[in-house]
């Protein structure tokens, strides 16, 4: 992706009213989306196709093969972890995740998708640091923000 873009559009969006932090955070998502190959975009595109035919293992084996030639684009390790996570393997899931950070550390979307596994596996302290640092990058994000009242609406149903 274009670096200086980027900057601009993560300023932009920690400011945004909600509607236009939806259309910043697209853009940021297919900077994060452009690969600069088209083999790579190939299988990019492969992987998506499975995950929204409900094909996990093929997504995870055209997702591995991204990251496998494009070990430094954050965007490969994101999209296998969304694979992983639909087959019910959370601990890969985890990992590639993390990767995704190592490479994008403003990635909202993986940090939001560790908020969720985190839920999913009982871990509700890393799940609400999660979504609060997914919302301190972008504001508005949906799964975050959901993510948090429904952990907020948990805790006040339990016995204090």
């Amino acid at each position: 992706g274009d670096t200086a873009r980027l900057e601009r559009l993560f300023g932009e969006l920690h400011e945004a009213e909600p509607r236009e932090a939806r259309r910043l955070a697209r853009e940021i998502e297919l900077e994060w989306s452009k690969s600069g190959s088209a083999a790579m975009d190939l299988l990019l595109r492969r992987g998506n196709d499975a995950i929204e035919k409900g094909d996990a293992l093929a997504a995870i084996e055209h997702f591995t093969a991204l990251t496998d030639h494009a070990p430094d684009f954050a965007e490969g390790w994101y999209r296998r972890a969304l694979a992983y996570a639909m087959a019910d393997l959370d601990g890969p899931a985890m990992a590639d995740l993390q990767r995704t950070l190592a490479l994008e550390g403003r990635h909202f979307d993986a940090i939001a998708s560790i908020g969720a596994i985190a839920v999913r596996t009982g871990r509700e302290d890393l799940a609400r640091r999660a979504f609060e640092a997914a919302l301190e990058i972008y504001p508005n994000h949906p799964q975050a923000t959901e993510g948090l009242e429904r952990l907020d609406a948990e805790s006040l149903g339990k016995d204090i």
